[in-house]
């Protein structure tokens, strides 16, 4: 592991769960794992991750307080119904009763929904973020869970939902319930120390769309709406640094604090940049963030109408000229810097599948918080000038 170059915040927070956040707290996980009232863990990763010393310092960690833990890796970068069968067949049979979450957010994702369906009977589609769907599950099936993220970008550690793909019809699905939500989080930057720069770039991008959304989308919640703000000026301030110099342990753990941040802020809701971006990744199984981040300029000129002052109050606060203009040549030049591809021609994405793409972001739970109605027609257009 690289050797830090400054210095870390550490702290103990509650946010919206307990957060045990600072550099090298990781060493605290057994001690999380007991406090969690686990003694049998799976942990659960992806498998590039399962291969390099942080995942194995893990398992030494918890190996040598006698804890026993189990390895599942079975994840894609989009985690599928598939994944989640074998993750929950693996629990069964190494008789674990707890998970730790370990990875970025498709391992965290994954992780949480086998928690989740270890103990149910239903399928997990039944439990689609829809109305109360949720309180179809046995709450008493849900086994406990602690994440340690080992990127900045999606905040799953701090949320109660995990994103699944139905390898069927290459849909994503929110499945949701409280109980997901890691009893115990602990956010350790130099975890994220090694994450190569098309990751470092992709996972932060996202932090900074979930606070924009939240941000724009129109229902009410000011406590997120306040949240977000303060996470796009972390990203901001940081995100360029951290991927300008991979070691820079400040700017690592601030871009932590903007992913759990973006997904405690984005209980108020997302909107059109994931409703198409979520469909793209399930059929062509790119990378979320970056995702994000080709759709986003066009998302907003779409936008504009209905969300001009309040993205001209958001550039006065991060010390941006220009309003609205201003904001969106922030957005195209913070994308230069972070080698964002230009397009989703660049993503490999045939405008052969837009119509097919614009049709699944119109059902996708996302597309209802957009500042602007999300039609077929707008969809279709949004697409050809992320093109």
């Amino acid at each position: 592991m690289t050797s830090p170059t400054n210095t870390s915040p550490v702290a103990n927070l509650s946010y919206p769960t307990s957060v045990r956040f600072g550099a090298g707290r990781i060493s605290e996980l057994p001690e999380a794992v007991h406090a969690a009232g686990i003694t049998r863990p799976l942990l659960v990763t992806d498998r590039a991750l399962a291969s390099l010393p942080i995942t194995a310092d893990a398992l030494d960690l918890l190996d040598s307080a006698g804890l026993r833990p189990g390895l599942f890796h079975g994840v894609q970068s989009n985690p599928t119904d598939a994944n989640l069968a074998a993750g929950v067949a693996h629990y069964r049979a190494g008789e674990h009763d707890g998970v730790v979450a370990f990875g970025g957010g498709s391992a965290l994702d994954l992780g949480k929904c086998v928690a989740f369906m270890q103990g149910q009977t239903r399928s997990v589609w039944d439990f689609e973020d829809v109305g109360d769907w949720w309180t179809r599950a046995d709450p008493s099936g849900i086994a406990p869970i602690v994440a340690a993220p080992t990127t900045a970008g999606t905040g799953s550690e701090v949320g109660r939902a995990g994103v699944i793909t139905n390898s069927e019809d290459h849909v994503k699905k929110v499945i949701f319930h409280p109980k997901i939500l890691p009893a115990i989080v602990i956010c350790d930057p130099e975890l994220t120390v090694g994450m190569p720069k098309p990751i470092t770039a992709g996972t932060g991008m996202d932090a900074f769309i979930h606070c924009l959304e939240a941000y724009c989308a129109p229902s009410y919640h000011p406590m997120s709406e306040g949240i977000a703000i303060e996470g796009m000026r972390l990203v901001k301030d940081y995100l360029p640094r951290a991927y300008a110099q991979p070691d820079d342990i400040e700017a690592r753990a601030h871009m932590m604090s903007a992913a759990a941040m973006g997904a405690v802020a984005f209980q108020k809701g997302l909107g059109a940049i994931h409703a198409l971006s979520h469909p793209v990744g399930a059929m062509y199984d790119t990378h979320h963030g970056i995702t994000n981040a080709v759709v986003m300029p066009a998302v907003l000129a779409a936008s504009q109408p209905a969300i001009e002052q309040k993205i001209r109050r958001l550039a006065a606060f991060l010390d941006l000229e220009g309003g609205f203009n201003g904001f969106l040549d922030f957005v195209m030049d913070l994308r230069a810097q972070l080698d964002v591809p230009a397009g989703l021609d660049a993503l490999g994405v045939s405008e052969s599948s837009y119509d097919k793409i614009a049709e699944m972001a119109l059902v996708d739970p996302t597309a209802g918080g957009n500042p602007v109605p999300l039609t077929r027609e707008l969809a279709r257009a949004m697409l050809e000038a992320a093109r």
